[in-house]
């Protein structure tokens, strides 16, 4: 039900509160220029760059509803839109930073965002989502900016979006839409286009529309026509349904091959007893970016929110020498998709499997708090709950001190690091360090020097406490796992009668 205040006082111009038009740097208080001469030594060569500078949306496409026919199959050619939030709970500075994101989205997406207003109501509206009146006005927003779609900041129901569209006359797609569209831009691995397919079919097969003759049946069963069906058939727009179902089957036993070999790499170091290290987060806290600097990894970072979907695995070293994975996931994002959770399951099982969370946050971030909870929350959808978490404060270079006070109070096992500039990063490898598993096993061995793959074996695998060079051969006091400490066994050095 629509609170009785009157339209100044319930439907807030968010452009007002964003002269800037809604920029995606109302977010992001880091600086977005990137060159190779400054930025080049921290991200590596960064070969996506070009790649990702060359895909720009073509400005002139049109989105009329009335280019349609058939069945709708709501391709997303985003120009000029209007955002559109329901403020139901919270205070007024939530649902405007709500509104932000969605606005940072948009211009991931490709879009030009002109106007952005927030609906107070106890809850969204079960046919316009906005109310009827609220409808009316957000149409004559459109008129008068002259959009071609406009975003609503949650997700619709079919019916919804087919109301609202009735009354403004343009398209309209809902967050769930946005995201999926800009991770179907963003994939470019075998998995990631397949898991990315499967989300959108996901999210399609509710929302296809019949149009004209679609809604006809075809023929009915029967060899010969005629008299010979056996009563109506299918309907063009149930046939569609039919397909798309078989597809999103074969693309799940796709994803559970691709699967499979991702699951053998992970059994392999887990053989050697290499621990693994995740590095989860909200999009755009700076995981590549930290991931480059521990690792010179070179993946492409970029100022966006899901710059990076496909997930990164890199070989690191802690400064005492013990050897890890360190895994680099797709970001989280507030009510994020469940059908993208769902596609990018096996994906996240990265997370589950680790034995380290590194959970990056925006320090610089305007409600860094809120990116806490919604990633935490993703996490135990995945069951990655029991695993051990450390908070990296990200951003420190541009955050409030206060901010940053306030979050390593609240945040016991929490660390301040800046990407850009190196602040933190020796303190936090020294953290990963005490914080990744020890091997449970205490054993002094004099190994024959002929046996130097074991020496080896101890320092990539162990800890060395102590290594001393005797003529007889290696005196080692070293913490290994059992395995090892099963085979080192056989030299331990008998004491002297």
């Amino acid at each position: 039900m629509t609170s009785s205040s009157s339209p100044s006082q319930d439907t807030q111009s968010f452009a007002q509160n964003y002269p800037d038009g809604l920029r995606a740097d109302a977010l992001m208080e880091e600086d977005v220029a990137w060159s190779h001469e400054v930025d080049g030594d921290r991200d590596g060569d960064q070969f996506d760059r070009s790649e990702r500078a060359a895909l720009r949306r073509v400005a002139g496409l049109s989105t009329e509803l009335e280019d349609v026919t058939e069945v709708e199959y709501r391709q997303l050619r985003l120009e000029r839109v209007v955002l559109v939030g329901v403020w139901t709970s919270g205070t007024a500075t939530d649902s405007e930073n709500s509104l932000a994101e969605l606005a940072a989205l948009a211009e991931t997406a490709g879009a030009l965002v002109l106007d952005g207003v927030i609906q107070r109501r106890d809850k969204p509206d079960a046919a316009t989502y906005i109310g009827s009146g609220k409808a009316n006005e957000l149409r004559d927003i459109v008129l008068e900016t002259g959009a071609d779609t406009v975003i609503c900041d949650g997700e619709l129901s079919p019916g919804q979006l087919i109301h609202l569209e009735d009354v403004v006359k343009v398209k309209v797609i809902d967050r769930t839409a946005l995201i999926l569209d800009i991770f179907a831009q963003h994939a470019k691995s075998r998995e990631g286009k397949a898991q990315v397919a499967l989300a959108q079919m996901q999210y399609m097969l509710p929302r296809l529309r019949g149009w004209g003759q679609s809604l006809s049946r075809q023929m009915g069963g029967g060899k010969g026509g005629g008299l010979a069906t056996r009563g109506p058939g299918e309907t063009k727009i149930e046939t569609d349904r039919r397909r798309i179902r078989e597809k999103m089957a074969k693309m799940r036993r796709e994803i559970a091959d691709m699967k499979v070999g991702r699951e053998i790499k992970r059994q392999e170091r887990r053989r050697n007893k290499v621990p693994s290290v995740a590095i989860a987060g909200y999009t755009n806290a700076g995981k590549s970016s930290l991931l480059n600097r521990l690792t010179g990894a070179g993946v492409l970072v970029q100022n966006e929110l899901f710059a990076t979907l496909d997930p990164t695995v890199r070989r690191a070293e802690t400064p005492s020498g013990r050897i890890y994975t360190l895994a680099d996931t797709v970001g989280f994002v507030r009510h994020l998709p469940h059908h993208l959770v769902e596609a990018f399951r096996s994906t996240m099982e990265e997370v589950g499997d680790s034995d380290l969370i590194l959970h990056v946050v925006d320090g610089s971030h305007p409600a860094p708090e809120e990116q806490l909870a919604a990633v935490r929350e993703v996490v135990r959808d995945v069951g990655a709950t029991k695993v051990p978490e450390i908070v990296v404060i990200n951003k420190a270079d541009a955050a409030d001190p206060l901010v940053l006070q306030r979050l390593m109070r609240n945040e016991k096992r929490s660390i301040a690091v800046s990407a850009r500039t190196g602040q933190g990063i020796a303190e936090l490898l020294a953290l990963i360090d005490v914080e990744l598993p020890h091997p449970s096993v205490e054993i002094e061995v004099l190994v024959p020097y002929t046996l130097g793959r074991l020496v080896a074996r101890a320092h990539s695998e162990g800890e060395v406490i102590s290594e001393e060079h005797t003529p007889e051969g290696t005196l080692l006091k070293v913490r290994v796992h059992e395995e090892l400490a099963a085979e080192l066994a056989a030299y331990v050095p008998v004491p002297a009668v």
